[in-house]
């Protein structure tokens, strides 16, 4: 994999060392962190702040967001997905900005029929633009237990993370053209919502509403935006780590994506 220098950077990260009024991390309590923003009370705050749950019933489903806004960082969250037949259903952990042309880094669980692995979907959107999906199976049972997962956003790359094994790096390629979220500070979001008309198998497995509710379980939320991630590179055990998920738990992947891109990939394809 390539390695960038930060030669180009040093002034912009000074200022922003600096001058940022981002740079704030959280206290692991849910009561001070976030802020339920809908659901009508389907979202629940537990166990003194330790705990929160999110449902979803015929009628609605919940989220929540964090109080804080942040210009990069490492965003953990531990997680417990919808247990049994959850198809049709969607958890999604991500950040985003506001505004018509908004910026966003996206974990999707796409819900299943009992016994059938979750699907991890992935997506990096700047200026509004998307499309840069890859999607993973998970090597074990993410409703048995919780798990962390995790998002590092610095100046040279995006890396998605299961319990510390990273999925998915996308680099800072605007050397060749490729836009990437910089500028604007992000909200860190989570929600569970009905999603039948694509999320299982292309909307061909609908929500099975007698199963309802649907839970999601979180603690251990982090939201670290502090200037020690400004740096963060991968090693070449993170490295391998990388390559070993993405050629055995890979499932769909942009760039390989001819019938999408019949008149070639997104530039950044060559790269990553």
């Amino acid at each position: 994999m390539a390695c960038y220098s930060y030669s180009a950077y040093p002034i912009f990260l000074f200022s922003f060392i600096v001058t940022s009024s981002f740079i704030v991390a959280n206290t692991g309590n849910f009561n001070k962190d976030v802020d339920i923003t809908w659901g009508d009370g389907r979202a629940k705050i537990l166990n003194k702040g330790k705990l929160l749950t999110l449902s979803l019933d015929k009628a609605s489903g919940s989220g929540f967001e964090s109080k804080n806004e942040f210009l990069y960082g490492k965003f953990n969250v531990q997680l417990k997905l919808v247990p049994n037949n959850s198809a049709g259903t969607v958890t999604a952990y991500y950040l985003k900005s506001p505004g018509a042309s908004w910026d966003e880094i996206d974990f999707e669980f796409l819900g299943n029929l009992s016994g059938n692995p979750y699907i991890v979907h992935t997506n990096v959107y700047t200026q509004g633009k998307g499309d840069r999906e890859q999607q993973f199976y998970l090597w074990f049972d993410p409703t048995a237990d919780f798990h962390t997962y995790s998002i590092l956003w610095n100046p040279s790359h995006i890396v998605f993370s299961v319990d510390g094994i990273p999925i998915r790096e996308f680099k800072n390629l605007e050397a060749i053209g490729v836009p990437f979220p910089k500028n604007l500070p992000m909200r860190v979001y989570s929600s569970l919502w009905n999603a039948d008309d694509w999320a299982t198998r292309g909307g061909l497995i609908k929500t099975d509403w007698s199963q309802a509710p649907f839970t999601a379980s979180y603690r251990n939320f982090k939201a670290d935006g502090s200037r020690a991630w400004l740096l963060q590179q991968m090693d070449s055990t993170n490295q391998r780590r990388l390559y070993w998920v993405q050629k055995n738990h890979m499932i769909y992947n942009y760039c390989t994506d001819t019938k999408r891109f019949p008149q070639g990939f997104p530039k950044e394809c060559a790269v990553h």
